[in-house]
């Protein structure tokens, strides 16, 4: 079982930029596909960006692409979701996720993290 842990968050201005952290106990997370997703107030969880078990691979939602980029680093069980360029609707809880292989469902989702992002 993977625990993961989301960190980073905060309040920005318009423009700015944060960078979280996904940080996961476990050996077997650098095996796993590992997702982004967000939840503002009111509204349904959404995808944000996906990158794949050895970080070759990388999917974005149009909402970020060009703004938001996922890395990985492995050696520290840890994904990273940079976020450039921030817009007040990019305001919400951040939680990431890890995909079962078999199933393809997202699962261990951690607590979140909140970023405000003020205009």
């Amino acid at each position: 079982q993977v625990q993961l842990v989301e960190s980073g968050g905060g309040l920005v201005q318009a423009g700015g930029s944060l960078r979280l952290s996904c940080a996961a106990s476990g050996r077997t997370f650098s095996s796993y596909t590992t997702g982004w997703f967000r939840q503002a107030p009111g509204k349904e969880r959404e995808f944000v960006g996906v990158i794949s078990w050895s970080g070759s691979n990388t999917y974005y939602a149009d909402s970020v692409k060009g703004r938001f980029t996922i890395s990985r680093d492995n050696a520290k069980n840890t994904v990273y979701l940079q976020m450039n360029s921030l817009k007040p609707e990019d305001t919400a809880i951040y939680y990431c996720a890890v995909q079962e292989t078999n199933s393809g469902k997202y699962s261990s989702w951690g607590q979140g993290t909140q970023v405000t992002v003020s205009s």
